[in-house]
């Protein structure tokens, strides 16, 4: 028996103007979404295209929508919590469909001093535990690691060679 049931677009409850308005509403009041999220959301109502204008129009008028304070959230979130480099959330956040105005703003949340900080802290602890490896095998798995993470080549080649120094 699986737990999982999908729904066919026949299967798909329809909802009215009134309550899509309300699920959209709650949908960004439970945390921070970009335009690309709400779209992909409003998709799965069968409204139709002028209803889900009228929609993002009055998330974006009552502030439940604002691309910027996404991007500032998400970049400082995905760094603090995933331990991801400024590449990968440049990219993440260009799968997004956001502008390139609002990616600079997000990445101005992590301060230079503590980025670097961070990178130092993570490179050490990764090699820690790749100790018992061999030195090209961790050399690979580290360098895999922060490239596949979205740190920076120059900050990755750096560190290793002061790792592999010692």
């Amino acid at each position: 028996m699986s737990f999982y049931t999908y729904k066919k677009d026949s299967e798909k409850k329809l909802v009215t103007y009134s309550e899509a308005m309300q699920k959209m509403a709650n949908y960004c009041a439970y945390q921070e979404r970009c335009h690309w999220e709400v779209e992909k959301k409003l998709n799965e109502f069968k409204l139709i295209p002028e209803a889900k204008e009228k929609i993002i129009l009055y998330l974006l008028q009552e502030d439940f929508l604002n691309e910027t304070r996404f991007a500032k959230s998400f970049a400082r979130g995905k760094f603090k919590f995933k331990k991801w480099g400024r590449n990968r959330i440049i990219r993440e956040l260009k799968l997004r469909d956001i502008s390139p105005f609002n990616i600079k703003k997000g990445l101005q949340e992590i301060e230079n001093h503590i980025y670097y900080e961070a990178f130092e802290n993570y490179s050490t602890q990764k090699w820690e535990a790749l100790k018992d490896e061999t030195k090209i095998k961790a050399k690979q798995k580290f360098i895999n690691y922060f490239q596949y993470r979205g740190w920076e080549n120059e900050l990755i080649f750096n560190k290793l060679n002061k790792l592999m120094n010692y």
